[in-house]
């Protein structure tokens, strides 16, 4: 099912297509949600964090445009995590390196920039199940069981897929690094 179908589901009610969001976006709304919260609230305060962040998506469904669920839902995760400290009387802590200021010249700034876009570049070239395994798993944070109940697969097969797109992966970068 293509994004733009489960809108206009969830536009009209369907308790399926909130569950196909769900399924699809948990990992990261969650993800965003614990990165704020987690350190300094229960485990139960980030689920029910979560909870209402699809609960807006469900009420505000008719103000989302097709490919932009994912922008939303991590803005309404981050305003969500957010209130939920300030009404706890809590504030998000500091990461010692937020302040630190950049050194690094333009060119080398530039040459960053470039070996991000090899990286994406490569991990974007593998094959379809290969690389929606290594995204749900290294980018969204999925454990091999979740990703195995999603994929209807074994773990074993999701574990191989995992060790054979980082070897490809890795010849891949050192073919385009070097």
């Amino acid at each position: 099912m293509t994004e733009a179908k489960v809108l206009r589901e969830l536009q009209k009610g369907s308790q399926q297509a909130l569950e196909w969001m769900i399924d699809t976006y948990n990992p990261y709304v969650s993800t965003i949600v614990y990165n704020i919260i987690g350190r300094q609230m229960t485990q139960l305060d980030v689920e029910e964090t979560v909870s209402d962040v699809f609960l807006a998506l469900w009420n505000n469904s008719h103000k989302i445009r097709p490919g932009m669920t994912r922008a939303y839902l991590g803005s309404i995760a981050r305003n969500q995590a957010k209130k939920k400290l300030r009404k706890n009387g809590l504030t998000m802590e500091l990461e010692e390196n937020i302040l630190t200021v950049e050194t690094s010249s333009p060119q080398q700034e530039l040459e960053h920039r470039e070996r991000q876009q090899i990286v994406q570049q490569a991990v974007l070239a593998m094959e379809h199940p290969d690389r929606e395994i290594f995204l749900r798993h290294y980018y969204y944070g999925q454990t091999i069981s979740v990703i195995c109940k999603q994929m209807h697969m074994t773990p074993s097969a999701v574990k191989s897929r995992l060790a054979r797109g980082r070897e490809k992966l890795k010849a891949s970068l050192m073919q385009r690094l070097s």
